[in-house]
């Protein structure tokens, strides 16, 4: 999971971003959605947890080393840690997300024919109305992380079936939008 600053998401932005999600969900232990977490998260957890490469040959590489291990193993720890905060604050901001936007947006998920990026600009139109409800000294870009992952969690609460589609969503949108907020985040953790 490295965090250099980089063009675009790498695949352990992928990771680092899923991670994050998937512990400030697993943060909401009263949800509704906890089966479809437990099962999402079993799923992710061979994907998310497992740093060797594939080789041509259908293999795992070896020859991971010892102190890359204990590095990404600080730094899974780091986004858990940050996952955790999040969902602390986010529990102090979860009253401004109104039940009435959280059913409408949950209703145009639901449409199967809409595309990914439809479902991106969905959120995104959601998240800057929200953004103009959020007071003025609260840190523009971790306040928008933090209510991308409250109306991932939110949706997800309203409707369950629709967990797997909002988390693919929000962590496309949040490492298309967000990813520098995330790995400072990350890394300010780590020191």
């Amino acid at each position: 999971m490295d965090l250099k600053v980089s063009n675009g998401p790498g695949l352990g932005d992928e990771r680092t971003t899923s991670l994050l999600l998937l512990g400030f969900l697993q943060s909401s232990p009263h949800s509704c959605f906890q089966r479809e977490l437990e099962a999402l998260g079993h799923e992710l957890s061979g994907c998310l947890f497992h740093d060797d490469e594939l080789q041509t040959d259908g293999n795992r590489s070896s020859y991971f080393s010892a102190a890359a291990e204990t590095d990404s193993e600080r730094q899974e720890e780091a986004v858990r840690e940050v996952a955790r905060q999040l969902a602390q604050i986010g529990d102090r901001l979860e009253g401004s997300i109104r039940p009435g936007m959280v059913a409408s947006l949950a209703s145009r998920f639901s449409v199967g024919s809409l595309s990914e990026e439809d479902r991106r600009q969905c959120l995104a139109d959601v998240l800057e109305q929200l953004m103009r409800t959020c007071p003025a000294d609260m840190d523009h870009e971790k306040t928008r992380l933090l209510l991308t992952m409250l109306l991932a969690k939110k949706i997800a609460d309203h409707s369950p079936a629709l967990l797997r589609g909002v988390f693919r969503t929000t962590v496309t949108f949040i490492n298309q939008n967000l990813l520098a907020s995330v790995r400072n985040l990350v890394r300010n953790e780590m020191d």
